[in-house]
């Protein structure tokens, strides 16, 4: 039976990515029989993978440890997608100007199946970030469902795409005011398209709160969002909304104005 070159190649692509994609946030450094247990490989065989992958700088092992990192070569292709995204390009001189008018940290986020990515983020002035912020950075990922950007891009998701999306996110409390139920985030996201505006009520973390816009393309399909983080304050987050929202929706036109 003649051997079929691009099936192999294929295979070794998807595992070579299947590997790198192992590595999160919560799990930074996996060992060898770690990573062939969670992508149901032999040890061998994941061990013959992940050389390879170190061999070109993908992959970095601690001398302790014997354990695997991502590899700087990954931080490189990561930023330069990033700074290959046009939008960002465009985003970025409004999101600095959002960010001065209002002294609040402001972000551009994207949408990536259940989560938002962040793709940039401008810090706002001392006293007006929230301690969670130090652990956000350009490339994090939060929960589309208890996010406000996640939200103003959920929104205008076409029904049949958000109901497939929906049965795959599992709605578990993040912050004390995560919506609970699949209802009540389907009544929310309606709001979000009468209004264009979403709000994160300490849904994601206790006493952080969020108003996020969607961003559009010319053709009028949403393709980004961006928001203002704003830590915990006694004014109610309807009146947040009220206040900031003109600013965002402008800032928002702006960007879709120049984007593709």
């Amino acid at each position: 039976m003649p051997h079929d070159d691009s099936a192999a190649s294929s295979q070794s692509l998807e595992r070579g990515l299947a590997i790198l994609a192992a590595f999160t946030p919560d799990r930074p450094a996996l060992g060898i029989s770690e990573l062939a247990r969670r992508l149901g490989l032999t040890r061998s065989t994941t061990h013959r993978y992940v050389a390879t992958l170190a061999r070109l700088g993908y992959l970095d092992q601690d001398d302790a440890t014997r354990k695997y990192r991502l590899g700087i070569r990954v931080l490189d292709l990561g930023f330069t997608v990033l700074g290959s995204l046009e939008l960002r390009e465009i985003a970025a001189p409004h999101l600095q100007r959002l960010t001065a008018a209002t002294g609040h940290t402001s972000n551009l986020a994207i949408r990536d199946d259940t989560d938002v990515i962040l793709i940039d983020r401008f810090r706002g002035r001392p006293g007006r970030y929230h301690p969670f912020e130090f652990s956000l950075h350009v490339g994090s990922r939060l929960p589309s469902y208890c996010s406000a950007t996640g939200k103003a891009l959920l929104a205008f998701l076409p029904q049949s795409d958000l109901d497939s999306l929906l049965d795959r996110i599992d709605l578990q409390p993040r912050g004390p005011r995560s919506v609970g139920s699949r209802p009540a985030l389907l009544a929310e996201l309606g709001q979000v398209r009468r209004t264009g505006i979403a709000v994160n009520n300490e849904e994601l973390e206790s006493g952080l709160r969020s108003i996020a816009v969607p961003v559009r393309s010319r053709s009028g399909t949403v393709v980004a969002a961006i928001n203002l983080a704003i830590p915990w304050s006694p004014v109610a987050v309807s009146e947040l909304a009220d206040q900031l929202g003109p600013v965002l929706l402008a800032t928002a036109r702006q960007i879709s104005a120049l984007a593709i």
